[in-house]
Formats: structure tokens, sequence, C-alpha cells
């Protein structure tokens, strides 16, 4: 049995073919409901009754259009694109033949491209999102994000494309960095600000770099604030509203344009043969962002042109600052590096008291304090702290009270070694042990009192110390040093 193609409109007509067949419609009735004259309806009427059911099909189905394109030019096509843009989209590849004189329609190049197998059609997994408007006017919002990619497909180094779009319009800004930063979003923000104005408020998402993860410190608490990150602290200062997003998918415009950008742009580095980030950047300023731009800016919804002016101390916003205190000596300690404050701020009485270490992007430094700037040299080494030398033991008595030993003293009569000997006696007698150097030759006290011989270990010593009542409880006495010792043989105390 043969399979016949049929559209639903030749199934209609095969229905009231067969009514008319049967006797039940006359041809003069089935015009109508054919929409047919009276004239195409008999036609109808005999291709079907010479044919069949295969009369009522299309005598064009099947044949080659008479609009098609030549199939030496077919050929040429996609000998092109499999050798120059094998990986380019229909629509990209598209707009790149025709620069070379081969005009096609990115729909017809599709459809070359899926019969060939060129191309095949992925379908993803759809996910419910809420819509959002666009903003109405240009500079009200823009998104700013950083697209992590390998740009130069290996002839370099992996980079960061710093990527800002305007909400309303599209409007697109961007630039090629090492990584991404603090610095790099301060470089793409005033590039934006330069051309076009500060903006009312920035979309990014929450990195590290626009999202504090430390807990607010007590004067932030007090302020009613949070933490911020020093790109935080710059938009505040600049009157930006910082929005962070919940999802990539919440600003959807920014991610779309980095989708963008890297199956675009990436062909046309490959195309120009750049592999570095300064030629890379130029390229984008000269050639490739006009264009784009060009191509894919839409109209706002009102034509006011919401962006403020610069202020003039832009480069001092978009820096790094911290709090220090000043010292006792005047002098300032950041990140490593000490710094002298300068005589003339005297009046001031900053000792004590918060100063601002402003780091700006070119490596200048500044201290603030109440928006005053202050002269400060640095210091090559941190300040060495006054060293006070202690006075003698004997300088620190009163001589008045010092006690010296007679002339007849023992010490002096029967020396040293007889002194130490009746100051262990005298220890013996008073229910301790007192240690005394022992002259070369000599008995060490320790062993005239326990029997035990100081040269077999202070634990054996130890042990060997008779104890002690204190309070009901038995303890060891310590013997006094030889510091003790001669402190009170200076005294006179044996």
């Amino acid at each position: 049995m043969e399979t016949l193609a049929m559209s639903r409109k030749e199934r209609d007509r095969m229905t009231i073919m067969v009514e008319i067949k049967a006797g039940k419609l006359s041809l003069r009735a089935a015009a109508p409901l054919l929409g047919l004259s009276d004239r195409q309806t008999r036609r109808v009427w005999q291709r079907y009754q010479a044919l069949g059911d295969a009369g009522l099909v299309h005598r064009s189905r099947g044949q080659p259009s008479l609009r098609r394109k030549p199939a030496q030019l077919r050929a040429r096509i996609l000998a092109r694109y499999r050798q120059r843009y094998p990986d380019f989209g229909p629509t990209l590849a598209a707009e790149y033949l025709a620069t070379e004189g081969m005009a096609i329609d990115h729909e017809t190049l599709r459809r070359w491209l899926l019969a060939e197998g060129l191309r095949v059609v992925r379908r993803r997994r759809q996910v419910h999102r809420q819509w959002r408007e666009r903003k109405a006017c240009f500079g009200e919002m823009v998104q700013l994000d950083g697209s992590h990619h390998d740009w130069f497909e290996g002839r370099r180094g992996r980079c960061v494309l710093m990527v800002m779009v305007d909400d309303a319009t599209n409007r697109v800004q961007a630039r090629f960095f090492e990584e991404e930063t603090t610095a790099a979003s301060y470089d793409l923000l005033e590039q934006w600000t330069r051309r076009h104005g500060l903006p009312h408020s920035l979309y990014v998402d929450r990195d590290s770099i626009y999202r504090c993860e430390s807990a607010p410190s007590l004067a932030d608490q007090l302020a009613g604030k949070g933490p911020q990150t020093q790109f935080g602290r710059a938009m505040e200062q600049l009157g930006v509203r910082l929005i962070l997003a919940n999802s990539p998918q919440a600003k959807g415009r920014v991610e779309r344009m980095n989708g963008l950008l890297q199956d675009r742009l990436v062909k046309a580095l490959r195309l120009e043969g750049i592999d570095q980030l300064d030629s890379a950047n130029g390229y984008l300023e000269r050639t490739f962002l006009p264009a784009l731009n060009r191509q894919f800016v839409r109209p706002a919804a009102q034509s006011a042109d919401v962006h403020r002016a610069v202020p003039r101390n832009l480069d001092e916003i978009l820096s790094w600052e911290q709090q220090r205190v000043v010292q006792r000596d005047w002098t300032v300690a950041c990140e490593g590096q000490w710094y002298q404050l300068d005589r003339q701020h005297e009046p001031l009485s900053l000792v004590g008291r918060s100063v601002i270490v402003r780091r700006l992007r070119d490596g200048r430094q500044q201290m603030i304090y109440r928006n005053q700037k202050l002269r400060w040299r640095a210091l090559p080494t941190r300040p060495a702290p006054p060293q006070v030398r202690p006075a003698p033991v004997t300088e620190l008595k009163n001589p008045s009270t010092q006690r010296q030993p007679a002339a007849n003293h023992p010490w002096r009569r029967y020396g040293a070694t007889a002194a130490r000997k009746q100051w262990a006696r005298r220890g013996q007698r008073n229910g301790r042990i007192q240690s005394a150097p022992i002259r070369a030759g000599g008995t060490s006290p320790l062993r005239v009192a326990t029997g035990v011989d100081a040269s077999l270990g202070s634990k054996a010593v130890a042990a060997a110390r008779p104890p002690a009542r204190i309070d009901g409880a038995v303890t060891h006495r310590q013997p006094p040093s030889k510091r003790t010792f001669s402190r009170e043989f200076q005294r006179g105390h044996f």
C-alpha cells in the first residue's frame, strides 16, 4: 500500500470529493465549502476522477523552488564555511560571508547547515523566570559583570572581560583585564562615567568585590549600616545605588551580552590575529564596540538621558581607604609602612585620633582628617622605641639605709668560704636547706645537711630535703639563689 503525504487542506478537499462521488453533494454546493469558484471546483473534481487521492496533492510538492540559490553558490558558501567559519552560528556566519561578497540569508544558511550535518540543534531545559520591564531612561540603571573565558583560545593566558550594559538601550562598554578586581571595576566605571556620565544605579552580582561578608563593627552598628567593600564605599560617596542580584538570571541583560561576546568577539580576535591585551582593548574601542552598538542599541522608552555630572574628585573616590590611629610620636602605620605627620598640623592635636589613609590607583598616598589633606613623609623603617637603661641596684637604694659589714666581720676574718658555711649552718638550724657555691675540693652544704651528694642530681637532692609545715600542709622550701646570698652578704645578715 502506497503512503501519500497530504496537508490538512488537501485532506479536507478529499472529504468533500468523497461526498460528491457518493452523490450526496453537488459541485455547485461544494464550491463554497472548498473556497473555490465553480470552474475551479470542476477542475479539482476532474483531477480527482482521473488520479484519485493523488490528484488532490499539490503538483509542486517535491519539485525544486524557482527561487532557490544556484547549486554552485551553495557549494561555494558551504566550502567557505568549513574552511573559515566552522564554529560560527548561522547569523554571524552570514554577516561575515556578506563582507566577502557571498550574501545569503541566515535562515537559508541554517537549513543548509542542518542538511549537511554541520549544525546540530540542542534544546535546553527551560526554567520559569519572572519578566522584568526595561528601565525607561538611558543611565537609570547599568549592569556590570566580569566574563571569565578563554578569549584568545590559548594564544595567551586566560583573562577577564569586564562588561557594562545599559538596561534601557543595550549600549555596551567593555575592557580586558588580567583578573576581576576592584581596580578593574574602578577603571571600567571611570571609562563609562567619563564618556556618558554617572549612572543612578549599578546592578552587580554578589562577588566579594561588591559584597562584604565580615561582621559589622561597633561603629557601623551605631551608624545603622552594614560593612562595606571599597567599591561599595566609593558608590556610596558617589551617590550611586548598588543593587546586588540574587541570581545570574536577575541581571540577564549583561549575562546574555557576555554570551554574545564570547561568540562574536572570540572569533573576531581570531580573524584579526590579536593575542595581547593592549591590542585587544584598542580593537574593542576603535572597531568592535562601535559596530556592535550600531547593530544592537535600541531606543529607550523615554529619550531623557539621566546620567549625572562627573565629580571633580572622581580619582580620589575610586580608591582604597583605611582608618588608622595617630601614635604619640605622630606616626601612622598602614600596610607595613610608617608615615610621619608634619609639625604644621600640631594645632589639630592628632595624637590618638583616627585619620584616613587613602591609596589612589596610580600608587599615590593621601592622609585625610575631617576632609583636610595632611602633610607627611614616609619613614624607611619602623621608629624604634626609646631605650631606657635600667639603673644598677645599688644606685636605686638609699645610701643612708645601706649597711656595710664591719672590719671585724666573720667574712673578713675567715674568708668567703667560711661565711658560706656559716650561712648553711644558719639555714640548717632554721629548718631549711640553704645552697651556696662550693669551692674546688670543698663540701656542699646540701651534702652536710642531708647526707646526699649534690653530684647525684637535683632529683636526689630534692627527695632528701626535710619537709616543712605551712598552715598544716607539708611543703619544701626552695634554697636561696646566688643573688639572694649576695644581697644578704652585703647587708651582713648572717
